[in-house]
């Protein structure tokens, strides 16, 4: 079912800081920002190889990545797997008695579906699935 990593979410406070770490430092080129407003943020897109990082940085200090950060620090937040249908996916993954955030699929960044499953479901890391077209 699952593809690839399709990117792994970074939370961070501030992207221009971070994106100085990531493109100075470790020489990736930044390929673009989008702002989601459904999750209350914005995000910046590192690919490497045929995945990337995304970066994360909350545009509401009551948005999830605001809330992670508080509760846990800046870091991974979720890694993200490629699957070709996530309907089918998330009745997989329900039928295997996994615990989802998304019961249905929601818009993510770059024009993805998405959907998350709960961490308590998947040894305490946040796994999305990610269909793109």
């Amino acid at each position: 079912m699952v593809k690839k990593v399709d990117h792994i979410g970074v939370a961070v406070k501030s992207l221009d800081e971070t994106l100085k770490f990531y493109k100075d430092v470790l020489g990736m080129k930044l390929e673009g920002t989008e702002v989601v407003e459904d999750q209350k943020v914005k995000v910046a897109f590192l690919p490497i190889g045929d995945t990337e990082i995304e970066l994360l940085e909350s545009t509401d200090k009551e948005g999830p990545i605001a809330r992670y950060i508080e509760k846990r620090g800046e870091g991974i937040q979720h890694i993200a797997f490629r699957v070709d249908d996530i309907e089918k996916a998330i009745e997989e993954m329900k039928e295997k008695g996994i615990r989802m955030i998304d019961e249905k699929p929601r818009y993510g960044a770059g024009g993805a579906k998405i959907a998350f499953l709960h961490p308590k479901s998947t040894h305490g890391v946040l796994v999305e699935l990610c269909e793109r077209k």
